[in-house]
């Protein structure tokens, strides 16, 4: 029986490292633009709801991009307490600061401040819209980057995961590992090829066709979404247009998470969500990560317990195929060889963040997200 739990093991992480898109490499890059004789017009919208701790900084590098077309900026103040509209205001450059509106059913809080943005940039020329988060900065080429990009490539989504921060014990932790789980989950490769179902982005940097969002009914479409990014992801794709999804070098967060309960908050908000609300697929993802990063090591570590040759040398190649495939991401993030080995103990506070999630939906408790509530059932 531990022969072939330690057999089953090795074969999940073979079948991961050889034909699961090859999402380990972390090798999806934008490159850098070339010249061009027409830029595209871009309108940037920054939703920003209670975000005055980073907004300056996140309008000031938009304002100082380096872009040969047209630029405009609008940030979306939702609703915020902590005078984020204000300081958007002050922060300097072309900058309109619109307020949002009361929230109406059945939208999520970002969706409908993007559509507040739109619905205020309607009249305004723009090829592309560039959704991104209030707590994103970009260096000064990003854009010309993007757009660069997906003219170049005529691709009507262009996304980059921010480089998030990973400075303190938690995020060093838990942080690559976020990264290295949402390429297994949504393979950027796979993401990237056409001829893939599979779509996903990142949502603190989105540059759109208009067109393309036209196509799909607009924000609208997705309006109840959490995971707002992907659903946005999927919906082009499935209209027929082509996106691409990579890692940022020069697009970076701000947003600092020293406690756990930081990083746990913004996992368990919705990884139930992400697995429909569906007990039959919470206890597959749990049997899941138990088997796939806890059962190599422990098939090792209890070795003086079973003495089962097969068990340990099986997990043994497990756990070395497992740490090799984190590796490039570690790297990606400045972190050491020796911490691949502790991704299972990673894995395993993402299990329980997972279950946790699922928890508060059954017990009806409401999602608290930049002070607005999310009800049990709401997408």
């Amino acid at each position: 029986m531990l022969a072939a739990l330690g057999v089953l093991t090795l074969a999940i992480w073979a079948w991961l490292l050889l034909f699961h898109h090859r999402f380990w490499r972390a090798d999806q890059r934008l490159p850098e633009a070339a010249g061009r004789s027409r830029w595209p017009s871009v309108i940037a919208i920054v939703p920003a709801r209670n975000e005055a701790a980073t907004i300056a900084d996140c309008v000031k590098a938009i304002t100082l991009q380096t872009y040969a077309g047209d630029l405009t900026v609008v940030v979306v103040d939702d609703s915020s307490t902590d005078g984020t509209g204000d300081i958007a205001r002050a922060a300097g450059g072309n900058v309109r600061v619109v307020s949002g509106e009361q929230l109406p059913p059945g939208w999520s809080g970002k969706l409908w401040a993007l559509e507040t943005g739109l619905r205020h940039t309607n009249a305004l020329p723009g090829d592309y819209v560039w959704f991104t988060d209030a707590d994103i900065v970009h260096a000064p080429g990003v854009l010309s980057d993007l757009a660069g990009f997906a003219e170049e490539q005529r691709l009507e989504m262009v996304s980059l995961m921010a480089r998030l921060h990973c400075s303190h014990f938690w995020e060093r932790l838990l942080v690559p590992a976020f990264v290295f789980f949402f390429q297994m989950l949504y393979p950027f490769p796979a993401v990237n090829d056409p001829a893939s179902k599979i779509a996903g982005a990142a949502g603190g940097c989105v540059l759109l066709r208009r067109d393309a969002l036209a196509r799909i009914g607009g924000i609208g479409a997705i309006r109840g979404a959490l995971i707002d990014d992907c659903s946005l992801a999927a919906a082009v794709k499935r209209s027929g247009g082509p996106i691409w999804l990579g890692l940022a070098d020069g697009t970076r967060s701000l947003r600092v998470s020293p406690a756990l309960r930081d990083l746990w908050q913004m996992v368990s908000r919705t990884a139930f969500t992400q697995l429909r609300y569906s007990a039959l697929l919470l206890a597959g993802t749990l049997a899941g990560l138990l088997m796939t990063f806890l059962g190599p090591p422990l098939l090792v570590i209890s070795w003086p317990i079973h003495h089962n040759l097969t068990a340990c040398a099986a997990g043994l190649a497990a756990w070395a195929i497992m740490a090799g495939a984190y590796w490039p991401t570690l790297r990606d993030y400045g972190r050491t060889a020796p911490e691949t080995l502790l991704l299972p103990i990673t894995a395993a506070l993402y299990g329980a963040m997972t279950l946790d999630s699922a928890l508060n939906y059954w017990r009806g408790t409401a999602s608290n997200w930049k002070g607005r509530q999310y009800q049990k059932g709401h997408t």
